[in-house]
């Protein structure tokens, strides 16, 4: 009896020895693994802070004053600002003008786009092996990367001048007429393609080259043991491999194609008849020379949404395609 009531004594007192922390309320568990874990990851978050901070004055707080400045407007320089609402995006999406860039852009994007990627592709497949040799042509083909684009496209205004142009010297003998490359509606966006196609593919050959590394070579050998040629073991190995970094470089090329707009500046400022007028150029127009800085901020945001909405897009189909079966 003794026994079985020291038992019983010892069951009653064994919750007063409970540890403190499984008695407490849930709240201050949470607390005390939310301080915890900030004591641990502290160190970091200090080192990032100063990249933080810019990043937050510079990117997003810009994308914040566009978002205001696209609900204002304000008719003069020393005019005071009114609230419109969504007036300025309704006037951007009425402007002919808008609607031509944004054309002019989608011509320029696929025409620079494709030719780029295929190029890249292609010097990525010739260089793939290392060896002085190909390293001389890689660096000789990604020098045009590190040229700046002013630079560069200084160079090709000087190659397009008519008559007496580089072009027109050495082509003058096979045709009757020349055109005038940067005067002529119909060509002129075609021309300013060329700087954009000779300043890119070098950069996307990165991107290959790295994709490259990344296709099995016991698969690639025992394709070539049996039998398979060039062709179908670019078709059926290389390719599929390399669809990550074909969208990957979309994406960028894609970004390209909205965000380089320092040779339309110096070639032919959106001209002739407003044939190269890209959709970052006429943002530059309506807050620069009309000073009309709600239209260029409605402009900026609805440019700005379409480059994200892309921009998921790809990486979701990225995403989906690694990891699927």
């Amino acid at each position: 009896m003794r026994s079985t009531s020291r038992r019983g004594e010892m069951s009653l007192a064994e919750p007063a020895t409970l540890p403190v922390a499984a008695t407490a309320p849930p709240r201050l568990l949470l607390l005390r693994r939310f301080s915890a874990r900030f004591k641990t990851s502290l160190p970091a978050y200090l080192l990032l802070l100063p990249s933080l901070i810019f990043l937050a004055l510079f990117t997003y707080g810009a994308m914040g004053r566009v978002m205001i400045d696209a609900l204002y407007q304000r008719a003069t320089p020393k005019a005071p600002v009114r609230f419109v609402g969504f007036e300025n995006i309704n006037a951007v999406l009425a402007d002919p003008a808008f609607t031509g860039a944004i054309v002019n852009n989608l011509v320029y994007a696929v025409g620079t786009a494709i030719p780029s990627i295929g190029l890249a592709l292609l010097f990525a497949l010739a260089l793939s092996r290392t060896n002085a040799f190909n390293s001389v042509l890689r660096a000789a083909l990604f020098l045009p990367v590190l040229i700046p684009m002013v630079a560069a496209s200084a160079l090709f205004l000087f190659i397009f001048l008519p008559n007496v142009g580089l072009l027109d010297y050495y082509i003058g003998r096979l045709l009757p007429v020349l055109p005038n490359w940067l005067g002529d509606s119909d060509i002129a966006l075609y021309a300013i393609m060329v700087i954009t196609i000779w300043k890119n593919a070098g950069y996307y050959m990165l991107f290959f080259l790295a994709g490259l590394q990344a296709v099995p070579e016991d698969v690639m050998e025992a394709a070539h043991l049996d039998g398979a040629g060039p062709y179908q073991r670019l078709r059926h190995i290389i390719l599929p491999e390399l669809k990550p970094t074909f969208l990957f470089v979309t994406v960028i090329a894609t970004l390209n194609a909205v965000t380089q707009v320092d040779h339309v500046f110096v070639m032919t400022k959106g001209g002739p008849s407003n044939a190269t007028n890209l959709v970052l150029f006429y943002i530059y127009q309506q807050a620069v020379e009309h000073y009309d800085i709600g239209k260029a901020s409605a402009a900026t945001l609805l440019t700005l949404a379409v480059l994200m909405g892309l921009t998921a897009l790809s990486f979701r189909t990225m995403a989906n395609r690694e990891g699927g079966p």
